[in-house]
């Protein structure tokens, strides 16, 4: 079969976005990010749904090509309550935060429901294929169709044989979780050579639905805490994303707005 035969169109973008620092983030809750994907997959489109929290954003300020690929997006929904102070500061509409941890469950009970096909690519050796089977323990109607580690060459014959491996499984949603920017570099490199209609980054997504990683308490992520909880989870590899991460990204944001206050009526 040729690739022009499996060729899926592009959907249009979603509307509804705003601006941080000049990257683009729909103002999206759970639902509306589940209708995008009915309406997609029905429509017989593709589309990427991508996330942007504080460390997005920064790299989004170093990376040209990310920002670009960022933009480029159908939908890209906030992942972070960083990005929603950002808007605040900014007098821009809060969007709503949809985190992976938790989204993952409502993801997958929504598949389920409506009969979509899944495939896992990312985590260490084993950890897509767990939390695949922790998945099915909670929802055994769900369809997720395969599942590969993100520890493949990703150029080259390897990566041309877990293409194959995904377009053969026909899945209606990749969920990819190699960590940002690996994951969004890979598919703006390969996306468009996949037969599927939903492509998702999930960074480490499946280490908390396999259960490898624990979710933040509830009193954290009431007071906005579950950056604090990943810090301290992990603090040699997230210590310059956080310590220093952090602080450049409100300082950019105050920079802005002293920019547009400064800005001719």
């Amino acid at each position: 079969m040729s690739m022009d035969e499996n060729y899926i169109p592009p959907a249009p973008a979603y509307e509804c976005a705003l601006s941080i620092l000049g990257v683009r983030v729909n103002c999206v809750s759970v639902a509306d990010v589940h209708r995008f994907i009915e309406r997609v997959i029905e429509g017989h489109e593709r589309a990427l749904i991508l996330h942007l929290n504080v460390h997005c954003v920064n790299l989004c300020l170093k990376h040209h090509w990310l920002k670009n690929f960022i933009n480029q997006a159908q939908m890209v929904f906030c992942d972070g309550d960083g990005v929603r102070w950002g808007a605040r500061i900014l007098g821009r509409d809060v969007p709503p935060k949809i985190t992976y941890d938790r989204w993952i469950w409502q993801l997958c009970e929504f598949a389920q429901r409506k009969g979509f096909r899944l495939y896992f690519l990312g985590g260490k050796p084993g950890v897509a294929t767990a939390a695949a089977a922790k998945i099915r323990e909670r929802l055994p109607n769900v369809k997720i169709v395969g599942a590969h580690h993100g520890y493949f060459d990703k150029a080259g014959d390897e990566n041309e044989l877990v293409i194959a491996g995904i377009n053969q499984a026909s899945p209606d949603i990749v969920i990819l979780g190699f960590g940002m920017p690996i994951q969004e570099r890979w598919l703006q490199n390969n996306w468009e050579r996949i037969f599927a209609h939903i492509f998702l980054t999930g960074g480490a997504v499946f280490d908390y639905a396999s259960g490898n990683a624990k979710r933040a308490p509830a009193w954290m992520i009431r007071f906005q805490l579950e950056w604090l909880h990943r810090f301290l989870s992990d603090p040699q590899r997230l210590l310059v994303r956080y310590v220093w991460g952090n602080p450049l990204f409100i300082f950019k944001v105050f920079q802005e707005k002293l920019t547009l206050r400064r800005a001719p009526k």
